[in-house]
């Protein structure tokens, strides 16, 4: 059997931007890619809300990737694919966070993927929604950090090819949800388990 691990924030996780939840296991991404993926695969689902990719976050150790992820990755068996989905939540305006912590961090996590994963995918971070300044995340995230989750996926980019990973840019597919401008709903969870199958399946 091979293993996909997920390893990410509140959009791996299953945030529900309608009313706060998570979404069920038939709606989340996760989810849909293990039914689509079938028994020959185990499909683990290692998202947490808040976590940061690159940055200590001061909720403690399991919502600090730097921290957390070598841990995490150290008990797994044979990781077949490993899919890294952090840095929004490093936008946050409290970190002051440079384009140049973003690359450090990236190449971190890259750098400890690969002693266990034999693939590795990594996603930038969600192109955040103007209306996230109107809803219930406008204390996290500022103009400042729309202007760099434009320009964050250049670094991911960059990484990729130096690091042959795989990119794959839900940015290019789908946008957050106009309710909170950050999670994605039923729909683009949809679009991203469909997109992420087809690329697992090359």
């Amino acid at each position: 059997m091979k293993k996909v691990i997920c390893y990410g924030d509140s959009n791996t996780f299953g945030y529900n931007p309608a009313d706060s939840s998570t979404f069920y296991k038939n709606t989340r991404w996760t989810s849909l890619l293990q039914k689509k993926l079938g028994s020959d695969y185990e499909v683990v689902n290692e998202g947490m809300c808040d976590r940061t990719g690159f940055v200590d976050n001061p909720k403690g150790f399991l919502f600090s990737a730097q921290r957390h992820f070598p841990k995490m990755l150290s008990k797994a068996d044979s990781v077949d694919f490993l899919i890294l989905a952090l840095g929004t939540n490093d936008l946050q305006f409290q970190y002051g966070i440079s384009f140049n912590a973003i690359e450090k961090g990236l190449e971190t996590l890259i750098n400890i993927a690969q002693t266990k994963a034999k693939k590795i995918i990594i996603i930038p971070p969600v192109i955040l929604d103007e209306k996230i300044l109107e809803g219930a995340f406008n204390f996290q995230f500022d103009v400042s950090s729309i202007v760099k989750s434009r320009k964050a996926g250049r670094i991911f980019r960059q990484l990729a090819n130096i690091y042959h990973c795989e990119l794959f840019d839900i940015n290019k597919f789908t946008s957050p949800s106009a309710l909170d401008g950050l999670h994605y709903d039923e729909n683009s969870h949809k679009i991203i388990a469909e997109k992420i199958f087809n690329l697992i399946k090359q």
